[in-house]
Protein backbone atom coordinates (compact mmCIF):
# COMPACT_ATOMS: atom_id res chain seq x y z
CA UNK A 1 0.00 0.00 0.00
CA UNK A 2 2.79 2.54 0.69
CA UNK A 3 3.91 2.36 -2.74
CA UNK A 4 0.52 3.28 -4.08
CA UNK A 5 0.32 6.08 -1.88
CA UNK A 6 3.64 7.38 -2.30
CA UNK A 7 2.56 7.60 -6.66
CA UNK A 8 -0.69 9.53 -4.83
CA UNK A 9 1.49 11.63 -3.64
CA UNK A 10 3.87 12.13 -6.42
CA UNK A 11 1.22 12.72 -8.76
CA UNK A 12 0.46 15.70 -5.98
CA UNK A 13 3.94 16.99 -5.92
CA UNK A 14 3.68 16.66 -9.63
CA UNK A 15 0.78 18.97 -9.88
CA UNK A 16 2.18 21.44 -7.57
CA UNK A 17 5.10 21.45 -10.22
CA UNK A 18 2.62 21.84 -12.91
CA UNK A 19 1.56 25.10 -11.62
CA UNK A 20 4.93 26.50 -10.73
CA UNK A 21 6.89 25.01 -13.88
CA UNK A 22 3.32 26.31 -16.46
CA UNK A 23 3.99 24.87 -19.49
CA UNK A 24 7.60 23.19 -19.19
CA UNK A 25 6.74 19.26 -20.91
CA UNK A 26 4.57 21.03 -23.26
CA UNK A 27 7.42 23.49 -24.71
CA UNK A 28 9.26 19.85 -24.93
CA UNK A 29 7.58 17.42 -26.83
CA UNK A 30 5.92 20.42 -29.21
CA UNK A 31 4.74 19.02 -32.81
CA UNK A 32 6.00 15.09 -31.38
CA UNK A 33 4.20 12.30 -33.67
CA UNK A 34 2.51 15.30 -35.55
CA UNK A 35 0.89 17.21 -32.88
CA UNK A 36 -0.73 13.52 -31.37
CA UNK A 37 0.47 13.75 -28.43
CA UNK A 38 -0.42 17.51 -28.05
CA UNK A 39 -2.15 17.86 -24.36
CA UNK A 40 -1.22 14.32 -23.51
CA UNK A 41 1.77 15.15 -21.90
CA UNK A 42 1.25 18.03 -19.99
CA UNK A 43 2.08 17.88 -16.53
CA UNK A 44 -1.37 18.16 -15.11
CA UNK A 45 -2.78 15.41 -17.26
CA UNK A 46 0.57 13.35 -15.75
CA UNK A 47 -0.12 14.40 -12.29
CA UNK A 48 -3.61 13.28 -12.34
CA UNK A 49 -2.83 9.38 -14.02
CA UNK A 50 -0.41 9.13 -11.09
CA UNK A 51 -2.91 10.79 -8.27
CA UNK A 52 -5.56 8.60 -9.34
CA UNK A 53 -3.48 5.82 -9.82
CA UNK A 54 -1.98 5.83 -6.97
CA UNK A 55 -4.69 6.86 -4.49
CA UNK A 56 -7.36 4.68 -6.44
CA UNK A 57 -5.07 1.81 -5.84
CA UNK A 58 -4.42 1.93 -2.60
CA UNK A 59 -8.19 2.10 -1.48
CA UNK A 60 -8.99 -1.22 -3.94
CA UNK A 61 -5.87 -2.71 -1.84
CA UNK A 62 -7.09 -1.52 1.54
CA UNK A 63 -11.12 -1.93 1.34
CA UNK A 64 -11.02 -5.14 -0.53
CA UNK A 65 -7.59 -7.11 -0.52
CA UNK A 66 -7.45 -8.28 -3.77
CA UNK A 67 -4.13 -8.11 -4.08
CA UNK A 68 -1.73 -6.12 -6.20
CA UNK A 69 -2.05 -6.88 -9.10
CA UNK A 70 -6.07 -5.71 -9.28
CA UNK A 71 -5.52 -2.89 -7.35
CA UNK A 72 -3.13 -1.68 -9.98
CA UNK A 73 -5.29 -2.56 -12.39
CA UNK A 74 -8.72 -0.81 -11.11
CA UNK A 75 -5.97 2.12 -10.30
CA UNK A 76 -4.94 2.09 -13.95
CA UNK A 77 -8.28 2.34 -15.39
CA UNK A 78 -9.07 5.62 -12.53
CA UNK A 79 -5.79 7.31 -13.72
CA UNK A 80 -6.67 6.69 -17.01
CA UNK A 81 -10.01 8.24 -16.52
CA UNK A 82 -8.94 11.01 -14.55
CA UNK A 83 -6.05 11.73 -17.18
CA UNK A 84 -8.75 12.05 -19.46
CA UNK A 85 -11.07 14.25 -18.07
CA UNK A 86 -7.74 16.70 -16.91
CA UNK A 87 -6.97 16.82 -20.71
CA UNK A 88 -10.65 17.65 -21.83
CA UNK A 89 -11.27 20.37 -18.46
CA UNK A 90 -7.35 21.89 -19.98
CA UNK A 91 -8.59 21.80 -23.62
CA UNK A 92 -11.94 23.76 -22.89
CA UNK A 93 -10.53 25.79 -20.66
CA UNK A 94 -7.70 26.88 -23.47
CA UNK A 95 -10.54 27.30 -26.02
CA UNK A 96 -12.64 29.81 -23.69
CA UNK A 97 -12.76 33.01 -26.15
CA UNK A 98 -12.89 36.57 -24.74
CA UNK A 99 -13.99 39.39 -26.86
CA UNK A 100 -11.82 40.78 -29.40
CA UNK A 101 -9.24 43.41 -28.10
CA UNK A 102 -10.99 47.02 -29.09
CA UNK A 103 -8.63 48.43 -31.63
CA UNK A 104 -8.45 52.23 -32.82
CA UNK A 105 -11.37 51.82 -35.39
CA UNK A 106 -13.44 51.58 -32.81
CA UNK A 107 -13.43 54.90 -31.62
CA UNK A 108 -14.70 56.28 -34.80
CA UNK A 109 -18.00 58.25 -34.33
CA UNK A 110 -17.78 57.44 -30.84
CA UNK A 111 -18.24 60.71 -28.36
CA UNK A 112 -16.43 62.36 -26.08
CA UNK A 113 -14.83 65.57 -24.03
CA UNK A 114 -12.28 67.67 -24.63
CA UNK A 115 -9.75 67.66 -21.36
CA UNK A 116 -6.98 69.77 -22.38
CA UNK A 117 -7.82 72.51 -24.53
CA UNK A 118 -6.96 71.63 -28.36
CA UNK A 119 -5.15 74.36 -30.46
CA UNK A 120 -5.73 74.69 -33.80
CA UNK A 121 -2.17 73.41 -35.09
CA UNK A 122 -1.09 71.17 -32.31
CA UNK A 123 -2.48 68.56 -29.99
CA UNK A 124 -4.60 68.68 -27.01
CA UNK A 125 -6.29 65.64 -24.81
CA UNK A 126 -9.91 64.18 -25.26
CA UNK A 127 -11.27 61.99 -22.90
CA UNK A 128 -13.43 59.12 -24.82
CA UNK A 129 -14.68 55.15 -23.82
CA UNK A 130 -13.26 52.37 -25.20
CA UNK A 131 -14.63 49.55 -24.37
CA UNK A 132 -16.78 51.14 -21.69
CA UNK A 133 -13.80 51.91 -19.93
CA UNK A 134 -13.00 56.13 -19.83
CA UNK A 135 -9.34 56.47 -21.86
CA UNK A 136 -7.17 59.79 -22.59
CA UNK A 137 -6.26 59.97 -26.13
CA UNK A 138 -3.68 63.19 -27.49
CA UNK A 139 -6.15 64.67 -29.87
CA UNK A 140 -6.06 66.82 -33.02
CA UNK A 141 -8.54 69.01 -34.51
CA UNK A 142 -9.38 71.21 -37.55
CA UNK A 143 -9.93 74.33 -35.31
CA UNK A 144 -9.31 75.71 -31.95
CA UNK A 145 -11.28 73.69 -29.31
CA UNK A 146 -11.51 74.80 -25.34
CA UNK A 147 -11.81 72.62 -22.21
CA UNK A 148 -14.93 70.84 -22.12
CA UNK A 149 -16.00 70.42 -25.53
CA UNK A 150 -18.37 67.58 -26.94
CA UNK A 151 -16.53 66.29 -30.11
CA UNK A 152 -16.77 63.51 -32.10
CA UNK A 153 -13.90 61.10 -33.39
CA UNK A 154 -13.50 61.22 -37.00
CA UNK A 155 -10.49 59.34 -37.55
CA UNK A 156 -7.58 57.79 -35.54
CA UNK A 157 -3.77 59.11 -36.63
CA UNK A 158 -2.05 56.60 -34.25
CA UNK A 159 -2.72 53.76 -31.15
CA UNK A 160 -2.98 56.64 -29.06
CA UNK A 161 -4.00 59.78 -30.96
CA UNK A 162 -7.10 60.90 -32.94
CA UNK A 163 -8.59 63.64 -35.37
CA UNK A 164 -11.67 64.86 -33.52
CA UNK A 165 -14.29 67.65 -34.71
CA UNK A 166 -17.17 69.29 -32.11
CA UNK A 167 -20.22 68.51 -32.10
CA UNK A 168 -23.30 70.30 -33.95
CA UNK A 169 -26.06 71.12 -31.71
Amino acid sequence: MGWFLGLGIAGLVLLVLALLLDGVLEGLFDGALGGFLDGLLSLPVIAGFLSALGFGGALVLGATGLGVGPATALGAVLGTGAAWLTWRFTRALMRDQTARTPRGDDLLGSAGSVVTAIPADGYGEVLLRLGGQPVKYAARSGVALARGTEVWVAGTLSATAVVVRPVDR
